[in-house]
């Protein structure tokens, strides 16, 4: 779009929303303000504005005002423009391909719409808003309330339910600005709308434009932050300090979906220094989805021994078994189809679509949930479902398309090892401090706000170490609920005393010749609480008169065969076994 007849003048005043005092060529004129906006950020006194000579003899101002130059940005600020600058651009064929009619001012229901376009059989409807406001190269709409806009974006949200396409389209009338986002400050309800309107299916679209004094031309397109721009300008500092400070983890050598997907699945509810053996020789063992598709129960479970959480790796088993009958043994690779996989949910198929794919999806965990809520000074309580969703959306159209892994990983080890939890966090070393609103308000370690959990239940209960100098007794628990298909070593209900415990010896069949008390333990489940007490128990021939369903084995059998939970860690000592990692740093 051109402009013919522009001039440069001197802005001086704006005594209302129609027209404006300019200096132009030593006098002082009136001019015709075409944006009735506030534009308060642009039109202040001295302001370099440039203006079209009218045709009309007859009008009472001879001029029209069309841009103004704020610092080193040329800015557009005729609110006529950007429709026939859409339409130029449809015209052109940037839109979509087969367009046949494009109709402006289209009345749909109550409302004029600014553009109607046919192109083969669908039906799409296109309003167009044009957007001034600038700070810091974050564009935002509007600059005063309109309730207009909000009805109008609200039918188009009505429009989709009846089969048309919808677009809101944001025209930046300059060029070089990092986002658009909508003015929650100023009308909060448009923000709202436009939102739920996205959500019911209605295309949100921003372009910037090519400007100068005489022209307009729309441009490239622009990122739409409609939740939490803070976020959007978090990318860029964040991403540079994970490049720079990332920790060397063997997960990270090989990102293949495969490796991805193993180290996600242990690092849940695990300490990362735990996983790492873990991670080795699960891996070595098992080095594709066949081979764990194909693996028995107690090799699996051998492998997880220590891990806890044994579901885990049966969904792992599942999921893998999965894999080999619907995608031919290949990892599926889109989030949808990750997803589906059994045991895996939102964090886990974000991290493999982004580590793996780098597929723009979040992986929001614990440490991402704290970094979040202290950016942006956020009370919510984060072990409600719908502030982690609210966390995954806001995040989704920010994370930089280039850079999925970098960012999400990021996130992630920001939390981990400088936005610590139970403690001082350490600020100064954070790439986000000068954009974190906890940090601000001095309120970090204040922070997430996290509601405690229903006090766990509490089970008593009495651990034996039955041996008879040669082999020591072990159990398989039953195949579902705590612990299912792992091997414990016996025990009962209840805290027994020394006296009680041999009558139970003596009840299922066996002799004690010597008892030794062992001590309490404890072990926490995510629910339960076990509070134990043990005996070793030394008897004669435990296999021949026992009338339990006990295995009688050899402690190096244990040890390479039976897996046996971290529940019984400090009662393995007696029998000579080391439960899952220690073994294996040996």
């Amino acid at each position: 779009m051109k402009y013919e007849r522009i001039r440069k003048g001197t802005f001086l005043e704006r005594p209302n929303r129609f027209i404006a005092y300019i200096e132009l060529d030593g006098r002082k004129e009136t001019v015709h303000v075409k944006n009735t906006g506030r534009c308060a950020e642009l039109l202040v006194t001295g302001a370099e504005v440039y203006v079209q000579e009218s045709k009309n003899p007859k009008r009472k101002t001879a001029w029209d005002l069309i841009g103004v130059r704020k610092g080193d940005r040329m800015i557009n600020m005729d609110s006529q423009i950007p429709n026939r600058v859409v339409q130029e651009w449809m015209e052109e064929g940037h839109f979509t391909e087969g367009i046949r009619l494009i109709r402006p001012e289209y009345t749909y229901r109550n409302s004029r719409i600014d553009l109607y376009v046919e192109a083969g059989d669908r039906k799409i409807l296109v309003e167009v808003k044009g957007v001034t406001l600038e700070e810091d190269g974050v564009v935002r709409f509007p600059d005063a309330p309109s309730e207009r806009a909000v009805k109008h974006v609200q039918e188009l949200a009505e429009a989709v339910k009846e089969g048309y396409e919808a677009y809101v389209f944001f025209v930046i009338q300059m060029q070089d600005v990092r986002c658009f986002t909508p003015n929650m400050d100023t009308h909060p309800a448009f923000g709202d709308a436009l939102r739920e309107a996205a959500g019911a299916g209605v295309r949100i679209v921003a372009y910037d434009c090519e400007v100068d004094p005489g022209s307009i031309t729309l441009a490239q397109k622009v990122p739409v932050i409609l939740h939490e721009p803070l976020l959007y300008e978090l990318a860029e500092p964040l991403v540079g300090w994970y490049r720079s400070n990332k920790r060397d983890l063997p997960w990270r050598e090989q990102p293949d979906a495969y490796h991805v997907w193993v180290s996600e699945i242990m690092l849940q509810q695990t300490r990362v220094e735990a996983v790492k053996p873990y991670y080795e020789r699960f891996l070595k063992a098992l080095p594709t989805v066949k081979d764990l598709a194909q693996a028995d129960e107690d090799t699996l479970l051998k492998l997880w021994e220590g891990l806890g959480y044994y579901n885990r790796v049966r969904n792992m088993q599942k999921a893998a078994q999965q894999i080999m009958a619907d995608y031919g043994g290949e990892f599926p690779g889109t989030y949808e189809e990750i997803l589906s996989l059994k045991g895996i949910g939102s964090y886990t198929a974000g991290a493999v679509s982004a580590f793996a794919y780098g597929i723009p999806r979040p992986a929001v965990d614990g440490n991402v949930l704290r970094v979040v809520s202290r950016i942006l000074a956020s009370t919510e309580d984060i072990m409600k479902q719908s502030v982690r969703k609210d966390i995954e959306r806001r995040l989704q159209e920010v994370i930089p398309a280039d850079a999925a892994s970098d960012f999400n990983q990021g996130l992630i080890e920001l939390g981990a090892i400088v936005c610590l939890p139970n403690g001082e966090p350490k600020c100064g070393e954070c790439p986000a401090r000068k954009l974190c609103r906890a940090h601000q308000m001095g309120i970090e370690s204040d922070l997430p706000v996290k509601k405690k959990q229903r006090p766990r239940r509490v089970e008593e209960r009495t651990v034996f170490i039955f041996r008879d100098g040669e082999t020591a007794a072990v159990r398989k628990r039953p195949g579902k609920g705590l612990l299912a298909g792992m091997y414990e070593l016996p025990n009962v209900k209840g805290r027994l005393t020394e006296e009680e415990a041999l009558d139970y010896s003596r009840r299922i069949g066996l002799a004690p010749i010597h008892i030794r008390c062992l001590g309490d333990a404890k072990h926490i489940f995510s629910h339960v609480e076990w509070h134990m007490t043990g005996y070793l128990i030394r008897v004669d021939e435990l296999e021949n008169s026992c009338s339990e369903d006990f295995l009688f084995v050899h402690p190096e059998e244990v040890q390479e065969k039976y897996p046996v939970p971290a529940a019984f860690e400090q009662y393995t000592d007696y029998i000579d076994i080391r439960l899952g990692q220690e073994k294996y740093r040996q």
